[in-house]
């Protein structure tokens, strides 16, 4: 701080110590000064100083350029001269101390805890808690909270599970009207496809697609979608295949709904000779063992310890033991080339699936001596679908799966798939697969959980060829939050996860992309009250 006098004694000064301000200044008449003026002036200036000084070290201190109003400083200095400081900061830090030292504490177990936080609240003024008490009780009501969240999610996956494993009524009664139809109605037994078409169902220079399923409705989507979106419509032909209770039903839909000029055929798996018990032991063998259907049917909650599974995991589980993985119908596939011994090239398709544009291209695709053109689940970045390497389906600590396959090693897609049938006979394919289903059945399902795509992962190692991913979308029955404008630029939209799109589990505002393909004007499915959302 400094004092200056002007040369004429006419004005004092008084300024910060940094001469960036000036604090005071007092100007002087212009007549002589007297000693009695002089020493009253001085006395003043005793008695402002302190202030003065003051107010220069919190100017000082706190920055000038924070603080460069007389009002600013005034609130800032206010408090402090009149004794009122803010003490929040020693306040909150004084808490972190409570909450750290009750974090290590152990609850009481008859505490007896509020139902709300108004309850609590009220409790606090009631009974006059201290600190720790109101720590601990709010400790307590969120480790409440957070069990009852849990066990809500845990309950949540259960019962969507039990949805996506059960059949919805519309479509058991779809069913059964249908094959009601085929005992009663003729035209609902004529021969699929008609005699004189019976060739082209061996003839290579068709696009032969194959279907395997036991849902009427879902195989009417896919075969519709599939011919409206073709620009060869004619050059189609299905091979639907499904088992022996839905046979009859399957063969009324597509006989009294055809889908001209594509050709559709309905086999059922009992007119299948090749598929006897010889052939398919393995899967006789996993169909019929009390262990495995105890595991797939049976209670799947009881022996879970959920206190240390995530509900990510609880759900995989649940998935790994839907019924479908044990039905003959999803094993099918690795016997192709023996169902169809006349064709060479065919596209299989899952019954989740929606076909958006023309699939002839495919049958362009030079699979470079392959077996398998199929799009692999190992390129994206979201972690539910296309992010998957061998190591989220197989258990690497099972000594044979450790030895024999890398855990980094890419995975790919069922749903959508080309396969050369010429080059897949001339490979050990079905063996390979055979194999290692016995292995896991030896191991007691420890090798993986989840149904036909391992060991099919096995089997056709160095036998994939790559295709586009804009071929095939997957992840529509995982992924709420999926692109709609992905879905619309994608040639094949597969729902694959438990919110089929004929489920009420499904998603909303993915369900319209398979709805537009069923017909709701047709009587079977309005009587069934299969209605449109």
């Amino acid at each position: 701080m400094q004092l200056r006098f002007s040369p004429s004694m006419r004005s004092i000064t008084i300024s910060s110590s940094n001469g960036f301000i000036d604090l005071m200044k007092i100007k002087v008449a212009a007549r002589h000064i007297s000693y009695r003026t002089l020493f009253h002036t001085i006395l003043i200036l005793a008695f402002l100083l302190p202030f003065v000084f003051i107010l220069t070290a919190v100017v000082t201190l706190e920055g000038v350029n924070k603080c460069s109003s007389f009002d600013c400083l005034g609130r800032r200095l206010g408090p402090r001269l009149l004794g009122r400081v803010d003490d929040s900061g020693r306040l909150v830090r004084d808490f972190y101390n409570v909450l750290n030292q009750v974090n290590t504490e152990v609850i009481p177990a008859d505490l007896k805890l509020p139902d709300s936080f108004s309850q609590l609240v009220s409790e606090m003024k009631n009974n006059q808690y201290d600190a720790k008490t109101f720590a601990i009780m709010l400790r307590a009501m969120m480790e409440k909270l957070e069990r009852e969240m849990r066990e809500s999610k845990f309950s949540e996956l259960m019962n969507k599970h039990f949805a996506a494993s059960s059949i919805p009524k519309g479509i058991h009664c779809l069913s059964l009207r249908l094959t009601d139809e085929y005992s009663s109605n003729a035209h609902a037994r004529k021969q699929l496809p008609p005699p004189e078409l019976l060739p082209l169902l061996s003839d290579n220079s068709y696009h032969h697609f194959v279907l395997s399923t036991d849902n009427i409705l879902a195989a009417s989507v896919v075969v519709t979608s599939a011919v409206q979106s073709s620009s060869k419509p004619e050059k189609i032909v299905f091979h639907v295949i499904t088992d022996k209770k839905t046979y009859a039903g399957m063969h009324s839909w597509f006989a009294l709904n055809p889908v001209s000029p594509a050709i559709v055929e309905v086999k059922g798996v009992h007119q299948f000779d090749w598929l006897t018990r010889e052939n398919v032991p393995v899967l006789e063998a996993v169909e019929n063992q009390n262990g495995i259907r105890k595991y797939y049917h049976g209670n799947h909650v009881a022996g879970a310890n959920l206190t240390d599974t995530t509900p990510r995991t609880f759900a995989s589980k649940l998935q790994a033991r839907s019924p479908k993985y044990i039905s003959l119908l999803n094993h099918l596939r690795i016997y192709l080339p023996e169902l169809f011994p006349n064709l060479n090239k065919v596209v299989f398709l899952d019954d989740d699936i929606v076909i958006q544009q023309d699939l002839s291209p495919l049958w362009e695709i030079d699979l470079g001596g392959k077996v398998n053109g199929a799009v692999e689940t190992c390129r994206g970045e979201d972690e539910w679908v296309m992010s998957k390497r061998f190591r989220n389906y197989f258990n690497f600590s099972h000594p044979l799966v450790a030895k024999n396959l890398d855990s980094e090693e890419c995975a790919w897609a069922y749903g959508m798939n080309i396969f050369d049938l010429n080059a897949w006979r001339k490979t050990n394919i079905r063996e390979t697969y055979h194999y290692w289903l016995r292995e896991n059945l030896k191991s007691n399902l420890t090798m993986w959980k989840l149904g036909t795509l391992p060991p099919a992962l096995i089997a056709f190692r160095g036998h994939v060829h790559p295709i586009d991913p804009s071929w095939h979308l997957l992840g529509l029955g995982y992924q709420n939050k999926t692109s709609i404008e992905s879905v619309r630029e994608a040639a094949v939209i597969h729902y694959n996860g438990q919110s089929k799109p004929w489920l009420q589990i499904g998603f909303e505002h993915l369900r319209p992309f398979w709805t537009k393909y069923v017909n709701y004007s047709n009587d079977f499915i309005r009587n069934c009250h299969i209605l449109e959302s």
